[in-house]
């Protein structure tokens, strides 16, 4: 059985009612046909899809205070040391994880700590992999203390598709590791800016699951 994320339930009933009158306006139109009961099943079919991408996974969690956990389902796109301007003013190592459309979209705390900084940032809406998407594109920051004084900075940003980011995150709040950050709708990225003394875990190109892949040790 497939658990719905509660920021699918208005989509899905607005995606059920159109398909619903649009099924209704060919049936009544050309009756029931062969042609006419394939098109009602693909749009069956997309909506299960649009579901599945809502889909809210059973998984355990790994929680380690000592390690930063992905906050994202995904491909890694970005391994680099940058200055991060922001909030940090500082060298740190920037890991990107890529959603693909068939991905959880959920995002995930990679760390237990105080959440000391939170912006959103309107934006433009280029393709996810694109190198100034994280400075150009709309996103949402949030800085967070780390239990054991470490600060780490992520980025969720919106894609080319992806054009409603969700972020749970309040700035003075405590978030427990592996908790639900928020909410990416249909396909984006998420950065990470770590401490340069982190031990980065993953390599360009790996697939990682979010709660459950070690990003990097602090």
């Amino acid at each position: 059985m497939i658990i719905i994320h509660k920021e699918g339930y208005g989509v899905l009933l607005v995606t059920f009612l159109v398909m619903a009158v649009i099924i209704g306006i060919i049936w009544l139109s050309f009756g029931i046909t062969v042609i006419t009961s394939v098109i009602a099943i693909l749009l069956a079919v997309l909506f299960v899809f649009v579901a599945y991408f809502f889909r809210v996974p059973k998984r355990i969690a790994l929680i380690d205070n000592a390690s930063v956990i992905s906050a994202a389902d995904g491909k890694v796109v970005i391994i680099k040391e940058v200055f991060e301007e922001e909030f940090l003013h500082c060298m740190c190592r920037q890991v990107s994880v890529f959603m693909g459309i068939c991905n959880v979209h959920i995002n995930f705390f990679p760390v237990a700590g105080k959440v000391i900084y939170y912006k959103h940032h309107w934006g433009n809406y280029l393709v996810a992999w694109h190198p100034k998407s994280s400075v150009k594109n709309e996103r949402t920051s949030v800085a967070i203390e780390s239990d054991n004084g470490k600060k780490i900075f992520l980025r969720q940003i919106a894609g080319y598709v992806a054009r409603r980011i969700v972020c749970y995150a309040k700035e003075n709040e405590h978030a427990n590791q592996c908790d639900q950050l928020g909410f990416i709708k249909f396909g984006s990225r998420l950065d990470l800016f770590l401490p340069l003394e982190a031990e980065i875990k993953v390599k360009v190109g790996d697939k990682v699951t979010a709660c459950q892949s070690i990003i990097a040790k602090l």
